[in-house]
């Protein structure tokens, strides 16, 4: 369990620290990654505006995380609480994969994802 929970915290670090340098990367430079479905298509897909969203959280500004991706941060707390049951369950048991309740709660999430970009796109939400 003890080797589980350190695994479990070392890939968290690594990926808080990957986001963080990106974080900084784009304060310093002005210059992110852009989306290639909307260089392909003009369209916002449902994760645009998600580094702008990072960066406001990162500066406690929820109005301008809410207005860089309404979307996401409705799924934000789900999500959370999705990945914390699964990080439990894998340090408890070393099973990481989602149970069939939580796989049906991703696809929820998946097509509530392509919902809202139909929406964003069609009616500017």
């Amino acid at each position: 369990m003890r080797a589980r929970t350190l695994r479990l915290m070392r890939g968290l670090g690594l990926l808080l620290a990957a986001g963080l340098a990106y974080a900084a990367f784009c304060l310093v430079t002005g210059w992110s990654i852009p989306c290639p479905f909307h260089l392909l298509t003009g369209w916002n897909c449902p994760g645009c505006g998600v580094t702008r969203m990072c960066l406001a959280l990162l500066r406690l500004d929820l109005a301008g995380a809410w207005q860089a991706n309404p979307g996401l941060m409705l799924l934000l707390p789900f999500l959370a609480v999705l990945l914390l049951s699964l990080a439990v369950r894998y340090i408890r048991t070393g099973r990481g994969l989602p149970s069939p309740g939580e796989q049906k709660l991703i696809w929820c999430g998946v097509a509530y994802l392509l919902f809202y970009g139909l929406l964003r796109n069609l009616w500017g939400i």
